[in-house]
């Protein structure tokens, strides 16, 4: 059996391509309401492979734009697992730590005192 030989954490571009063209075009119902990132991941490679629009995709399964981009997003940057809530929500807070968002500021003086 192949190894992968790509630290999980690191998946370049092209491994992430290979990883969704490996799975096969086969649509969930339109009455999906629990989106596993399995089933994210074919709806976005479906849409890239031509085999559905975006405005079908938007319509059949009441998904706004932005949240299908984000889906996009997690797929290029991080592979199929970073379609996972729990990772987006990982992702999401390092980057804001790596940007300097005020989110992680230090509090203003006097804030922390009565902890």
């Amino acid at each position: 059996m192949a190894q992968n030989v790509m630290s999980p954490g690191d998946p370049s571009k092209d491994e992430v391509l290979r990883q969704v063209d490996a799975m096969p075009v086969d649509l969930p119902p339109p009455n999906t309401k629990r989106w596993v990132p399995r089933r994210k991941a074919v709806i976005v490679n479906a849409v890239r492979r031509g085999a559905i629009s975006l405005e079908e995709v938007c319509r059949r399964y009441q998904l706004s734009v932005e949240e299908f981009v984000t889906w996009q997003r997690a797929i290029e940057t991080h592979g199929v697992p970073g379609l996972r809530v729990t990772r987006l929500q990982i992702y999401r807070d390092a980057r804001r730590r790596a940007t300097g968002s005020r989110r992680y500021a230090a509090s203003p003086p006097g804030i922390g005192e009565f902890r």
